[in-house]
């Protein structure tokens, strides 16, 4: 039997295993050093991760149109159930969702750790995506982390 990978779990396997890490000691850096300063400097490694993370994912297999990020997302984070979405276009040169529900919220919920949900995942997604298609563009105007309704992704080509 071999050996598991980090590929082998989901991506809310993965972030959780993140969240037992980070939250702690994010906490406990709040404490020392001030909330504010400390969310600062985390959102900006995260985001660089990410983007070096998308870059990575794009070296493997280029996302060059709209039906090719769909079927990626389609493939991976939407299929694994991490993510419940209505698709509201896809032709192509759009590919739109709205998750209506997010794992990712419920776990840090469980956690107790909700307000460091956007800052660990959704502060992800647009680094990501730029390292991922930079010939794309992603928008996204609230998400459920930050108590929207439902996060609206809207991708399309520049």
């Amino acid at each position: 039997m071999g050996t598991a990978t980090a590929n082998d779990l989901s991506l809310l396997e993965r972030r959780r295993i993140e969240a037992a890490v980070l939250v702690p000691v994010i906490r406990a850096m709040q404490a020392e050093f001030g909330e504010e300063r400390v969310n600062q400097v985390v959102a900006r490694t995260i985001r660089d991760v990410a983007r070096a993370q998308g870059e990575a994912e794009r070296a493997r297999a280029a996302i060059a149109t709209t039906d090719e990020l769909a079927e990626r997302l389609e493939d991976g984070v939407l299929r694994e159930g991490s993510l419940i979405v209505d698709v509201v276009e896809r032709d192509e040169a759009h590919f739109g969702f709205d998750v209506t529900r997010c794992k990712f919220l419920e776990m840090y919920e469980e956690l107790d750790a909700r307000d460091l949900g956007f800052l660990l995942s959704c502060n992800r997604d647009f680094a990501f995506f730029e390292g991922l298609a930079p010939g794309m563009e992603l928008a996204r105007a609230q998400t459920r982390m930050e108590g929207a309704p439902y996060c609206d992704f809207r991708y399309q080509r520049r």
